[in-house]
């Protein structure tokens, strides 16, 4: 069943109901193809704008390339269709060189109903002022793909903006509504926002995966994009919990243009203790958690705390314990916890431009207010807002408290984020014994591999070339790539790579990043690759091993330490 309050248009003598994909006038049903259907869509959701030709060509075939006259024959239909009910009107204008737009004036209409309308029941009807109906228990449930993956997510209310809700360790969309607390969270979240939920790779409804193949911080990313493209939200705001704090800051600095601001409840920006870092747990702690996790799951693990002020409610932790089953297996949730244990993104909060809103507990039993204090403080002008209480899941306790916040925020925020800076990896590849033959080939080897795993490449300089991606994880098995293909063709590269912000220019990129990146660089032997730190701590449950290399020393940034990408033979 389509969710509450479906999208239903009208203009001229037309209706058009986005959620059955049917376009009608007093006459009837218009027939028009799927594609066709959409391309209309498009503009009527827009109307009185332009929208441009690759906007649209990027909607109706997102994974393919294809010919800008496969567009214009969509559009030719469309006219076509609607001259034929109402030849004396013009609908879409063409807009030279830019794209087209729709021009009537159009009627968006909440909770009309489904089935097409008859000729004696059309009419143009205005917007209803009254009380809207109440949402359903449960939205429905839809698939995205993500690669070889399908990730489940849920849509619910038509706010003016965007806001991914995106719940840490695990999930299961539709157990999210089976206690009352948490639908009325997620409800009053609808009611200002069009909320978007998912279940990410391995837990809840979403594909399950090999233990090995749980999702890094970077497919989450990657299964975030592809949920955004299936409900075709080009910026959101991300509000996340505990890892999907986490993923969610990591997600704005690295796609500035798709973020509209950052909440973060209860995070953290290293889920370990170290003596910089002292609020996070201990190894052995996080063992023996790990241990009481494997024996003890099918029951209420965690809940004391997690949320303590409902521990001893026996309907919270029944629905907490088979939230939990539901979620995951037992192996499952020990590999996630054990994975999210070597979390580390301290390095890359400074590049965070985004508006931002880190909001804890001061008594979280289950990861410390100081852990909050630490990421506002190093996200540049993030607020930080503080609130009584010990519960770590939002929707334990005062749940209104973070909800007005929430709100207040999402309607606060404007356009002014810096879409100059973002967060890279940067992959540098230096020749060290090649002819000039072997140099031509290896360009065009380093070209393919670049592209395949989706890096942009800047250029060639001196004796070497520079790429940059969005995931430090595909840069290093970019890197292997190119190296073993340089190897092949008897010729010796050296690699270095480095995450962090930077300056996106007219003819590359540049940035402190850029610096580190090139010290690095020019510390490598022949035949490896080498990373640093921060490069390491970000590909955390990849599969990728590295061993300890040595230390560039910069003057005014310090010591950063380095390792060597152990490689197979």
């Amino acid at each position: 069943m389509p969710q509450s309050q479906p999208a239903v248009y009208t203009f001229g003598p037309f209706r058009m109901d986005a959620v059955q994909g049917i376009l009608s006038s007093p006459g009837g049903e218009i027939p028009l193809t799927p594609k066709a259907f959409e391309t209309l869509l498009a503009l009527v959701e827009r109307a009185g704008t332009v929208v441009g030709k690759e906007d649209l060509i990027g909607r109706l075939w997102p994974d393919s390339y294809v010919e800008e006259n496969n567009l214009a024959q969509n559009i030719s239909i469309v006219r076509k269709a609607i001259a034929a009910v109402d030849p004396a009107n013009s609908y879409v204008q063409t807009v030279s060189r830019r794209g087209y737009r729709f021009v009537a004036p159009v009627i968006r209409i909440s909770g009309e109903p489904q089935a097409p309308l008859l000729s004696e029941q059309f009419t143009v009807a205005e917007p209803e002022m009254g009380p809207k109906p109440s949402p359903p228990a449960r939205p429905p449930t839809r698939y995205a793909r993500s690669g070889e993956v399908n990730i489940a997510y849920q849509v619910l209310g038509d706010g003016p903006i965007d806001l991914v809700f995106v719940m840490g360790w695990v999930s299961h969309l539709e157990m999210f509504w089976e206690e009352p607390g948490f639908a009325r969270f997620l409800r009053r979240l609808a009611s200002f926002s069009r909320l978007i939920l998912l279940d990410k790779r391995g837990t809840g409804l979403s594909d399950s995966v090999p233990l090995s193949q749980l999702p890094t911080l970077e497919q989450r990313m990657d299964d975030l994009r592809a949920v955004m493209q299936a409900v075709r939200s080009r910026s959101a705001v991300l509000m996340g919990v505990s890892e999907g704090g986490t993923m969610s800051s990591l997600f704005a600095g690295t796609y500035p243009e798709h973020t509209e601001g950052v909440v973060i409840i209860g995070g953290y920006a290293r889920r370990l203790w170290a003596e910089d870092y002292p609020w996070g747990p201990t190894t052995e702690q996080r063992d023996a958690f790990i241990s009481k996790l494997e024996r003890e799951w099918g029951g209420a693990v965690g809940i004391e705390e997690r949320a303590p002020s409902r521990a001893r409610d026996p309907d919270f932790r029944r629905w907490w314990a088979m939230y939990l089953r539901m979620g995951a297996s037992p192996s499952a949730a020990a590999a996630l916890t054990r994975m999210n244990a070597e979390i580390d993104i301290r390095q890359v909060l400074p590049s965070i431009r985004v508006p931002t809103l880190v909001i804890h507990r001061t008594d979280d039993r289950c990861l410390l207010v100081q852990e909050g204090r630490y990421m506002a403080e190093r996200i540049p002008g993030a607020r930080f807002l503080e609130l009584p209480g010990e519960d770590h899941l939002p929707f334990v306790g005062d749940q209104d408290a973070i909800l007005d916040a929430v709100e207040a925020f999402v309607k606060e925020l404007g356009k002014d984020s810096d879409h100059t800076r973002v967060l890279a990896t940067l992959l540098f590849i230096t020749t060290v014994e090649a002819d000039e033959n072997q140099i031509a080939r290896i360009d065009e080897d380093a070209e393919r591999e670049i592209s395949w795993f989706q890096g942009k490449r800047i250029g060639r300089v001196g004796q070497g070339l520079v790429a940059y991606f969005d995931g430090p994880a595909r840069a290093i098995r970019c890197a292997n790539a190119i190296l073993d293909s340089a190897a092949s063709r008897k010729a010796i590269l050296a690699g270095a790579l480095h995450t962090g912000e930077c300056e996106i220019l007219d003819d590359g990129i540049g940035g402190m990043a850029v610096e580190v990146g090139s010290k690095i660089a020019g510390m490598t032997r022949p035949g490896k690759i080498v990373v640093s730190n921060t490069v390491r701590d970000l590909v955390a449950g990849s599969g990728l091993d590295f061993a300890p290399y040595a230390s560039a020393r910069l003057a005014h940034l310090g010591v950063w330490p380095l390792f060597t990408v152990e490689r197979e033979e």
